[in-house]
């Protein structure tokens, strides 16, 4: 995935830096059991899974559009789903499974991580692509729980090209790890003063 979806803004010069620092991700690292293995990891990981994006990205979605109380968050005015919108999130999420699996932690990554969690926010939810929807935010319960479904449903796409079971694995909790530490860092816009 090499182009730049709509609203896409990694290493922009106007996101503003992250308020959590190198030093606070990195404890969360710790309390993720992150590792240098998990960092290379990823890194293979993200070979298998980029080229199945639309794949991954059909399976997620479907699961979100089988549950009303998920997809109702990309309703637009009319209350109904907002085929633009979801098609535009969707092309966004397709880059940050590559921005997962490949970029540097580093500050313009954590940059880029406050600036997703704004867009779950009432601070910028709808502001990126324009929408006048009655969803306000993305509930914060809802996101923590999506851990689980972006995870599990991983596991075969990592399987695909034959790999062994035990790199399988290591990609697996790498993955996780790391899906868990992007929620971590989205949900401080929730709960500022607890940082």
């Amino acid at each position: 995935m090499n182009h730049h979806p709509a609203g896409y803004s990694y290493g922009d010069t106007s996101l503003a830096p992250s308020p959590v620092s190198i030093d606070t991700l990195a404890q969360i690292q710790r309390s993720v059991l992150w590792s240098e293995d998990d960092s290379e990891a990823l890194r293979r990981a993200g070979e298998i899974l980029v080229p199945q994006t639309e794949q991954i990205l059909d399976v997620w979605y479907g699961f979100v559009g089988a549950n009303p109380h998920l997809v109702a968050t990309f309703a637009g005015s009319d209350g109904q789903p907002d085929g633009v919108y979801l098609a535009a999130v969707r092309e966004r999420f397709g880059r940050w499974i590559a921005d997962l699996c490949a970029r540097p932690f580093d500050a313009d990554w954590l940059a880029y991580q406050e600036e997703i969690a704004l867009r779950h926010h009432t601070r910028g939810k709808n502001r990126t692509d324009g929408v006048d929807s009655p969803s306000g935010h993305v509930p914060l319960s809802h996101l923590i729980a999506l851990i689980v479904p972006i995870t599990v449903t991983i596991r075969d796409f990592l399987g695909a090209r034959g790999a062994d079971p035990a790199e399988v694995d290591a990609m697996y909790h790498a993955w996780m790890k790391a899906v868990t530490l992007s929620v971590v860092l989205w949900t401080r816009p929730y709960n500022p003063e607890l940082w």
